[in-house]
């Protein structure tokens, strides 16, 4: 559920193919209501006995996002300085998880919780093993800082491979649906178990246009603050500064991964879960020379995995026009299309475009460039408020009308130029880009044989693709691990036991509006289960 505002009233959003949920404030006080007679006090996530999971950083005394930092006035969202030491606690019962960004933290709060459900939580332990000096950091860079953390309307045939994403929806939706059963608790059908995950937490939301969600605080620190607390609060630890170079899978069933720092240190762990996304900060390239995602570069050979790119970014174009309309915004209908000038479309979108010296940017143009490749055609369409059929007849209609007498005396029509005809209707750059384009005189006067150039100059101003304008403005690297090595329902490797993978770390990708952090809650919250689930019932096994 949303709210719109800190007081807002209560909603519901749905999403395809993902129900059910997370406990929330509104069930314990259902359960608690429904065990009040019999005595009973209901547990939540807190391990048994009612006894509450804890975890220690590695500065003796202080939890990172615990109540200790948030009594000193501190937010979870602040930087942690953690020094390197070697683990302590079982290796058998730990979980691994590489990468402290969204998907990682979303797997770090539901594994240390899952653990503690079953009482794992003194001899297991949840690791969150960050390269950076601090966790959550790619979380902070989104929505310019505020952080449009999901979508109230998530389809799963927006994303890159839509049926591993359908299916994994599906299963975290049934997963929260059961768990609601088991308490005795109904199941909105349309709550979407992502939100539900972050009103447990406490987070707090509103919504904007076209379905974004963005905490009502307008920051994207707290985001980072509940997901710190909660795990801190459920026993996980944060290792940063430990940058992983290698997973290396064991040698025998039931034995344990041997994790390889870039410092040469070593550490071991029964179950792990890769998240990491973009590039691999130590650089090089993949086995098809391309860039490499972080994942595939620590994962055995056997793991095919897409090469990287940059998606979700401005577009580089050859031609000239758009330096003279440098940062001259426009709404527009913008087709991409797979052969310049005029080949079959590959993408639609409507929204402003932006124009840089480079190319354009804008929304709409980050959502294109997930598939635009060089060569490609940008057809930009001035008017989208008119439909192409009907645009000559606009045309027509609007000389005639600014042709006609004016005042009461009346008169002779006046002649019109066409820097007339779009004066009023463009902004005086764009109709000299598009007169230009169309090969037209501003100051000539109307002739009708020449408005199809005019026309198709207005509907289909044509830009041809280079590339990525400006990568550092790019949301999302496309590629990663192939899906076909995971099973979506658990994230779990059908190639080795144990290891999982969740968020960026897949070929998963979508437009914007807050569906990648969707995927990256969604995968990780299942990757996060599932691991937990596999080392209670290797525990299980062995007693």
């Amino acid at each position: 559920m949303g709210y719109d505002g800190p007081m807002g009233k209560r909603r519901n959003n749905k999403s395809a193919g993902a129900r059910g949920g997370y406990g929330s404030l509104r069930d314990m006080l259902r359960e608690d209501e429904g065990t009040r007679g019999e005595g009973a006090s209901a547990k939540g996530a807190s391990g048994k006995g009612g006894k509450k999971a804890r975890g220690t950083s590695r500065r003796e005394g202080s939890r990172p996002g615990g109540a200790a930092d948030r009594r000193r006035g501190g937010s979870a969202s602040d930087s942690s300085v953690n020094v390197p030491a070697p683990l302590t606690g079982d290796a058998h019962t730990r979980i691994a998880i590489i990468g402290g960004g969204a998907a990682g933290l979303a797997a770090a709060v539901v594994a240390a919780r899952e653990l503690g459900e079953r009482g794992l939580h003194e001899a297991a332990g949840v690791v969150v093993f960050e390269a950076d000096e601090r966790v959550g950091r790619s979380i902070l860079a989104t929505g310019n800082g505020r952080c449009n953390f999901s979508n109230s309307s998530v389809d799963a045939s927006l994303y890159r491979n839509p049926e591993f994403v359908a299916d994994a929806l599906r299963a975290l939706a049934d997963d929260g649906a059961a768990r609601l059963k088991a308490r005795g608790l109904a199941c909105d059908p349309g709550e979407d178990p992502v939100l539900r995950f972050f009103e447990d937490l406490g987070l707090a939301w509103r919504e904007e246009g076209e379905g974004r969600l963005y905490p009502a605080t307008g920051k994207a620190s707290t985001v980072v603050d509940v997901l710190r607390a909660a795990a801190a609060d459920a026993g996980a630890l944060e290792a940063c500064g430990r940058r992983v170079v290698a997973v290396e899978p064991p040698d025998e069933e039931g034995g344990l991964f041997h994790l390889r720092f870039a410092d040469g240190s070593i550490e071991h762990a029964a179950a792990v879960i890769v998240t990491v996304g973009g590039k691999h900060a130590l650089g090089g390239s993949d086995r098809s020379g391309c860039g490499s995602s972080a994942a595939a570069s620590l994962l055995p050979e056997r793991y095919a995995a897409e090469p990287t790119r940059p998606v979700l970014g401005p577009l580089r174009v050859r031609e000239e026009a758009p330096r003279r309309l440098d940062n001259i915004r426009v709404r527009a209908r913008v087709r991409l299309a797979d052969d310049a000038p005029f080949g079959m479309t590959k993408a639609e979108e409507r929204g402003e475009v932006l124009f840089r010296s480079y190319g354009v940017s804008g929304i709409c143009i980050f959502n294109l460039s997930r598939f635009a490749e060089p060569g490609d055609a940008l057809l930009i369409d001035f008017l989208p408020q008119v439909e192409r059929t009907r645009l000559r007849r606009y045309l027509v209609e609007r000389a005639r009308r600014l042709a006609a007498p004016k005042g009461i005396g009346g008169g002779t029509r006046a002649p019109i130029t066409y820097e007339a005809l779009l004066r009023g209707l463009l902004l005086p750059q764009i109709g000299h880009a598009v007169l230009e384009e169309a090969g037209l005189d501003p100051h000539a006067l109307l002739d009708a044989d020449d408005l199809p150039a005019l026309e198709r100059a207005l509907s289909e101003f044509p830009l041809t693709v280079e590339g990525i304008g400006d990568e550092r403005q790019c949301q999302v690297l496309r590629g990663g691990l192939a899906v076909e090595a995971f099973e979506p329902r658990t994230m779990e490797s059908r190639l080795d036991a144990c290891l999982f993978a969740a968020g960026e770390a897949l070929d998963v990708d979508a437009p914007c509006g807050g569906y990648n952090l969707h995927w990256a809650w969604a995968s990780g919250l299942i990757a996060g289960a599932a691991a937990a689930r596999r080392i209670a019932d290797r525990g299980a096994e062995h007693e």
